[in-house]
């Protein structure tokens, strides 16, 4: 089976409600779909994200699609390490890891649903095997008020979410006046962590931790910047509640270094900072290693990520209970089967062959149609 033709399309799915979190607020999930077309007949699909142009990264992604033709699909590695160092070391200005980690996600993807397909395998089978029969998730509540987020994460604690999650870094009066608000709303038996997004510093850490402490936090998530592990040590250090890395780590290599500092409590990642299932693999492992848990990180996303962090966290030992899980923020999704809403925040491990999914044309063309209007506004 050789690669025989890749096709990319910019989409965009508007969210139910606008995104609110540190940095802004987020209208939609934009992405570029990837089909890999083999030989065969067989297509693989995958999604890259698509900020902050869906319509420039597809330019590079096809760049990075025409050293792919008319090689075997298996070969995804060197395949994958040649498009890097073509497009971001040797063409590029000699190192942009992490940006080429994003435009390659998509491509890496759909090679693992093309070969799933190819041979009758979910690709979680070919990542191991499935360690669990169910993957677990956080209720990820959302609001512009502290009473607009607790109204959202009590409906999720009534829902059955063991793990609720919020987000902070809007100011300190705010932050705590909603995780007041949030812990009074889903009551002292849920699980509670929230996300500053790189907000603080490393003394802000340390003092809002110190107030937030009598809420009963699982763990605060990548409250100093992401360009400074030696802040996020230290704010670690110092920290009354446990701390999760997020934006700090990108790449096995970021992971390993966290580890070997000591720097978190977890490590929240998944396969767009990685660039595909391969290397977030490798990360889950050096994680292991130091007695670490992963947490499947989420973005600007539909379905088709969904479905592959899926598959990669069924294979994962050390996964952690309460994964990121975007897809409720989406007006309509791309994939069209299985329905891939937890239940009591849980989701059956995908048996298919493949990601496990079917697309919606329909919604596919939607998209197509909304990144069109989008672009011409």
């Amino acid at each position: 089976m050789k690669i025989d033709r890749v096709v990319t399309r910019p989409l965009f799915v508007p969210y139910r409600k606008p995104f609110h979190w540190a940095h802004g607020v987020i209208e939609g999930a934009e992405v570029v779909l990837v089909e890999v077309q083999s030989d065969t007949g067989i297509t693989g699909y995958g999604e890259t994200i698509g900020g902050p142009s869906g319509a420039a990264l597809k330019l590079i992604i096809d760049q990075a699609a025409e050293l792919m033709i008319g090689r075997d699909p298996t070969e995804h590695r060197a395949i994958w390490q040649e498009a890097m160092t073509t497009l971001f070391r040797a063409g590029g200005v000699g190192s942009a890891p992490r940006f080429g980690a994003q435009v390659l996600a998509g491509l890496e993807i759909a090679l693992w649903d093309l070969l799933g397909k190819a041979s009758g395998q979910p690709v979680h089978r070919l990542l191991g095997g499935a360690q669990r029969d169910l993957v677990s998730y956080h209720g990820f509540a959302m609001g512009d008020t502290p009473d607009a987020v607790a109204g959202d994460a009590a409906k999720l604690a009534t829902e059955g979410f063991e793990v609720i999650y919020i987000k902070a870094g809007f100011g300190a009066a705010r932050d705590l006046a909603t995780v007041a608000a949030v812990r009074e709303a889903i009551g002292p038996e849920r699980r509670l962590r929230i996300d500053a997004n790189e907000a603080w510093s490393v003394l802000e850490t340390r003092h809002m931790a110190a107030r937030l402490a009598p809420y009963g936090l699982e763990f605060i998530e990548q409250p100093t910047r992401a360009d400074s592990l030696r802040a996020l040590e230290a704010a670690h250090s110092g920290s009354a509640i446990p701390v999760a890395a997020d934006q700090a780590v990108f790449s096995p290599e970021d992971t390993e270094e966290v580890c070997r500092r000591r720097a978190a409590d977890l490590i929240v990642i998944g396969p767009h900072e990685t660039g595909g299932l391969a290397r977030l693999s490798d990360a889950a492992r050096i994680a292991a290693g130091a007695g670490l848990n992963i947490c499947l990180h989420g973005l600007y996303e539909t379905g088709i990520t969904t479905a592959a962090s899926h598959q990669l966290g069924a294979a994962t030992p050390n996964l952690d209970d309460g994964n990121q899980h975007m897809q409720r923020f989406l007006e309509f999704d791309l994939v069209k089967s299985p329905d891939l809403a937890p239940r009591a925040g849980r989701l059956e491990v995908l048996n298919g062959p493949g990601l496990g999914i079917e697309l919606d044309a329909d919604a596919v063309a939607e998209a197509e149609g909304q990144f069109v209007k989008r672009r011409n506004v």
